[in-house]
């Protein structure tokens, strides 16, 4: 005899709530508890089916809670929302793709330009208030400059940005800025050409100069170049980095090796932000610390006698997570609350299953409640489970 259907049940966290039949992936929850009840609530899901829509919750979204989407159980208010546009690259960098390659998913499986337009109008009409698009590498993607148009015309968006690796960007600096892209974030690890061939199994370390000098041509301002700093790779380059300030609108931002699936991270290898400013006091004695915003991911010094700036991205050592304002959306429509936590919710099945608006809400609402106060620590995130950085986006 089949068991009753439950009118309330919560999978992990142990509380009840509404069983709300008008969302996408309850219905389907629905049919699988129907199906495949066998006697105890343990066993009433069919895990594959859920992980269609979570890889690390389950649970029956409630009716209500929309109101707060964006705000966490420790107060914290999203209003950042990075966008990968695609997880292909025209660059394999070793800290971001293994040296085998990974797999990419399959075109129909990733988000459409109106179904991106769709869940960033979504986010924008909540609250979000900045926009980053990230790859993979974004400029590649064929309707990059039609998707930057549309989401720099939401109402609410006040910053699109966009972080490249600046291979194709110089010639597409001028058309995107019109488009409304109004912050640029080049990465360049090297300022030695054939260190960046290594670093990155490709040749255009010039392009990437190119693009960089093409950037504050146009007039961006700053230039954001982000540098992942590596131990016996280009440590040895902090101060050469630093120069680029000196005459320029350039913002510096050296980043500590983080670790994700795939790019062989070793603690040998991670330049603490304290070394690497203890490098940087003693050459350039007028840095001073500028009081950074609360949600800001950077340390940010000036410099006397530098139009420039230097930050330093700290995530490993000292981090940030008590002012997170960020939220991620993956190419493939996954939607991911903090970059070092393996949870992810799907945001393109329920699309795609019919759901509105209001059950989308309900979706990310949830998701961003299951957030939790940091991450664990670069050791045990070396540990943990997640995916390559080429899937997630920059």
């Amino acid at each position: 005899m089949r068991p009753p259907i439950p009118r309330f049940f919560h999978w992990n966290l142990g509380c009840t709530t509404n069983f709300n039949l008008r969302n996408c992936a309850t219905r389907l929850l629905f049919q699988s508890i129907h199906t495949n009840a066998q006697g105890s609530i343990g066993h009433y899901v069919d895990n594959s089916l859920l992980k269609t829509y979570s890889t690390s919750s389950y649970e029956i979204l409630p009716e209500d809670g929309t109101s707060n989407m964006l705000v966490d159980t420790f107060g914290r208010l999203h209003t950042y929302l990075r966008i990968s546009l695609t997880e292909r690259c025209n660059l394999r960098c070793q800290y971001c793709m293994p040296a085998d390659g990974v797999e990419l998913t399959p075109n129909p499986q990733l988000l459409t330009r109106s179904e991106i337009i769709r869940l960033a109008n979504l986010f924008v009409s909540s609250g979000v208030d900045k926009i980053r698009l990230t790859g993979g590498e974004p400029t590649i993607r064929k309707d990059f400059e039609d998707i930057c148009l549309e989401l720099s015309n939401l109402k609410g968006l006040r910053t699109l940005a966009v972080t490249t690796n600046g291979i194709t960007l110089a010639r597409k600096l001028a058309r995107i800025k019109e488009c409304g892209v109004n912050l640029v974030n080049i990465s360049l690890d090297t300022l030695v050409p054939a260190k960046f061939e290594f670093m990155t199994r490709r040749k255009g370390h010039e392009r990437v100069m190119e693009s960089i000098r093409t950037a504050i041509d146009v007039g961006y301002n700053p230039v954001k170049v982000n540098c992942v700093v590596m131990r016996g790779f280009n440590d040895d380059e902090i101060c050469d980095f630093i120069e680029l300030t000196r005459d320029k609108p350039i913002n510096v931002r050296f980043i500590e090796f983080m670790p994700f699936d795939g790019n062989v991270w070793n603690a040998k290898k991670l330049v603490p932000y304290k070394e690497m400013l203890d490098i940087a006091v003693k050459r350039f004695t007028g840095l001073q610390r500028i009081k950074d915003h609360p949600t800001e991911t950077a340390k940010n010094f000036s410099i006397d006698g530098h139009q420039g700036r230097v930050s330093f991205i700290t995530s490993m050592t000292e981090h940030f997570c008590a002012g997170c304002n960020r939220l991620r959306l993956l190419a493939d429509g996954n939607f991911k609350v903090c970059l070092f936590g393996p949870s992810e919710v799907s945001l393109r099945d329920p699309i795609r299953c019919g759901a509105d608006d209001d059950e989308l809400r309900q979706i990310i609402g949830a998701a961003i409640k299951r957030k939790k106060a940091s991450h664990a620590g670069m050791f045990d995130i070396a540990k943990t489970p997640n995916r390559p950085m080429i899937h997630i986006g920059g």
